[in-house]
């Protein structure tokens, strides 16, 4: 009997170490906003509940919400990059001057809907063909719903867009603006609505989603429908740290990214984009209007001037642009 309870005692001796050693390794993400945002519960959330769950035992994903770490945007990619979280959402085009090959993903014109566009940042981000992302791998690359605009000033044709002070999310939605006579500041979407509220600007752009997550809507009643294009955002992670996991956990990670998150979201976000959109006409204190086809051909000659302005600055960019149709023609014959 003696024997027997010493050899479980030494069994158990001999495991401690390898329990000790099971606990799972644990990822940082920084997230400027909410856990009840809609970003957050279509683009981050099914990822981490995924990974949490599969890799449960080995990586466990902890997230700190609503700017625990930093509040700033266009921090969260120089947090991951030197290591101080694992893992953020960013938003390229709030740092042109280190993504500068994004431009191709926001191009006005180019891209239907939020699963083209974000299909075609998966592909490009995948052939290593986007400039700033080296310090990074991308776990999910989105880009939102065409941007219209939302303002406190009737605006009822292109026409009153003329000399109008309009929030933009990236430099190729600002060309456009400008192009079609509005004036474009560059600005986050967490200062929108406090510079709406002041009067420092007239409007911003945003997809129907993200119309209320930030309170814009509180505080604009008039929405000009002109499907500017997109705003591309990246789940990313520090490189060094993703190959330093386990091989199992770099499977996880990948499994649970890159064109499944593109999708899961695209797919999300496109029913809350719908529902707002609905409930936007349907409110008598809101007014909505849709260009007519005379003023989209305006707008969309617009679009391809900013598109051929762009892709004739460098060589490279006609390179991206020739590789962004490509991708574009084969997802649009289901290849």
């Amino acid at each position: 009997m003696l024997r027997n309870i010493i050899k479980v005692v030494i069994a158990a001796f001999i495991l401690w170490p390898v329990s000790a050693m099971a606990d799972p390794i644990k990822l940082t993400l920084s997230f400027f906003t909410s856990d009840r945002s809609n970003i957050y519960q279509n683009s981050i959330k099914p990822f981490v509940d995924a990974v949490n769950e599969e890799g449960r035992g080995l990586i466990e994903i902890e997230i700190f919400f609503s700017g625990a770490i930093s509040k700033v945007q266009s921090q969260q990619p120089l947090l991951v990059a030197d290591g101080t979280v694992d893992l953020a959402i960013i938003v390229p085009g709030q740092l042109p001057d280190r993504f500068t090959n994004n431009a191709v993903i926001e191009l006005p014109g180019l891209y239907r809907d939020s699963r083209e566009a974000s299909t075609v940042f998966t592909k490009l981000v995948a052939a290593n063909a986007l400039s700033g992302y080296s310090d990074y791998v991308v776990v999910g690359a989105f880009v939102s719903e065409n941007e219209s605009i939302h303002s406190r000033k009737p605006i009822n044709s292109i026409g009153d867009l003329k000399d109008l002070v309009v929030r933009t999310n990236n430099r190729m939605e600002a060309a456009a603006l400008e192009k079609l006579g509005a004036v474009p500041i560059l600005m986050p979407i967490n200062q929108t609505t406090a510079a709406v509220s002041r009067g420092n600007i007239d409007a911003a752009t945003l997809p129907p989603s993200m119309l209320f997550e930030f309170g814009v809507g509180r505080v604009t009643s008039h929405h000009f429908m002109l499907r500017l294009g997109g705003a591309p955002t990246a789940l990313v992670m520090n490189r060094k740290k993703f190959d330093s996991l386990p091989p199992k956990a770099q499977a996880i990670i990948r499994k649970y990214g890159s064109g499944w998150l593109s999708e899961v979201s695209a797919a999300g976000m496109g029913k809350i984009d719908a529902l707002v959109r609905e409930e936007l006409k349907a409110d008598a204190r809101r007014n909505v209007v849709i260009p007519s086809s005379a003023e989209m051909a305006v707008a969309q000659a617009a679009f391809e001037s900013v598109i051929s302005d762009w892709s004739a600055s460098s060589a490279h960019n006609l390179e991206l642009l020739t590789l962004a149709k490509s991708e574009l023609s084969k997802l649009r014959s289901g290849q």
